[in-house]
């Protein structure tokens, strides 16, 4: 057994996982000023950080990058707080919610109504072996992997590299994928939704070269999307997979236990867990996703049983990276060694 299945299987919850609902359900009002300060205290860096920057290189390239690169986490910030508006989390008026969120999906490159109808499809079939694909990181069974050709499975060893995962992967989704409402062709809205946030991303992105030429684009806007974005794809993978995470077929799938039992608690020191706005607390967000972020720790502060469950330590995810396949017979996710071994 590794290190990261000894965090999560030492304090399971005992309370069923649907019986959690009504309990959370009296933390999901956000409140309209602490909204207001969280944003501001994210985007108004942001900005002030991205002038410094630009103004850095007409004194050191290596300045400007620097700054770039500190500007990541903040960008990363804003991508948690439109996340929060595409729940329906961030303010009360939903429509409020809405063009926050698609105001930020420009700088994060990242359409919101495509988003947040392949994020809602994620909350709405995380764990199900039958509901795939969309939303989610690509995962074989051992069984689905044993079946495929030479191939096939040298291919899905490629897309399950850590450098395919975490390198090449956030820039092609971010820079690429997300010009497209791919999976959502057939409905107009989302087309809208894509090509009003390419046509805002253009535009800014022409500003800046009109104004400063090619270096900000270099050596600010990519090193911070990309690092923002790399960062962004790393949470969203310990956040679910890791070695005693939750996967049913269809037929035994059951909503509340698999946002329970296949979400992670990530606890991170209080500097990062402030820069991802408490995105480690997922087991809870999975639970309930309609509470703001900023509430999320007042969660674990009254009820101790969530606070110890699906624990997972920085050191811990790192494990993570090399588990490939999920083992239906154990229920549990294996490295491609282990099941060679087990399988072979």
């Amino acid at each position: 057994m590794t290190e990261t299945s000894l965090s999560t299987r030492a304090n399971p919850t005992t309370t069923a996982a649907r019986d959690w609902v009504s309990t959370l359900a009296k933390y999901r009002e956000p409140n309209q000023w602490r909204s207001s300060f969280e944003l501001s205290v994210s985007i108004i860096p942001f900005f002030v950080l991205w002038a410094l920057s630009w103004m850095a290189l007409s004194v050191s390239y290596w300045l400007a990058f620097a700054i770039a690169v500190l500007n990541a986490a903040f960008l990363l910030r804003l991508f948690a707080i439109q996340h929060d508006c595409g729940h329906g989390a961030f303010f009360k008026n939903r429509t409020v919610s809405d063009w926050v969120g698609r105001a930020i999906g420009v700088l994060t490159l990242t359409p919101y109504d495509v988003w947040r109808r392949t994020h809602s499809y994620h909350h709405n079939s995380s764990g199900n072996l039958d509901k795939r694909g969309m939303g989610d990181i690509h995962t074989l069974t051992v069984a689905e992997y044993q079946s495929k050709t030479p191939i096939n499975r040298f291919w899905y060893r490629v897309c399950r590299n850590p450098v395919t995962l975490f390198i090449l992967g956030p820039s092609y989704l971010f820079l690429f994928q997300n010009r497209l409402p791919l999976g959502l062709t057939d409905s107009a809205r989302f087309w809208v939704s894509a090509m009003g946030t390419n046509v805002a991303i253009l535009a800014a992105l022409l500003a800046v070269y009109y104004f400063g030429g090619l270096m900000p684009v270099l050596l600010i806007f990519l090193p911070s999307t990309l690092i923002a974005a790399t960062a962004g794809v790393w949470l969203f993978y310990v956040q679910h997979q890791f070695e005693e995470t939750h996967w049913d077929a269809d037929e035994d799938w059951q909503l509340h236990e698999a946002a329970l039992r296949g979400s992670s608690h990530y606890v991170l020191p209080p500097v990062l867990q402030w820069f991802s706005a408490n995105i480690g607390i997922h087991h809870v967000h999975h639970l309930y996703s309609r509470i703001p972020f900023y509430r999320l720790t007042e969660v674990l502060r009254d009820h101790d049983e969530l606070a110890n469950s699906n624990q997972m330590t920085i050191r811990e995810s790192l494990a993570n990276a090399r588990l490939h396949l999920w083992d239906e017979k154990h229920r549990r996710l294996l490295s491609f060694a282990e099941a060679r071994i087990l399988y072979q």
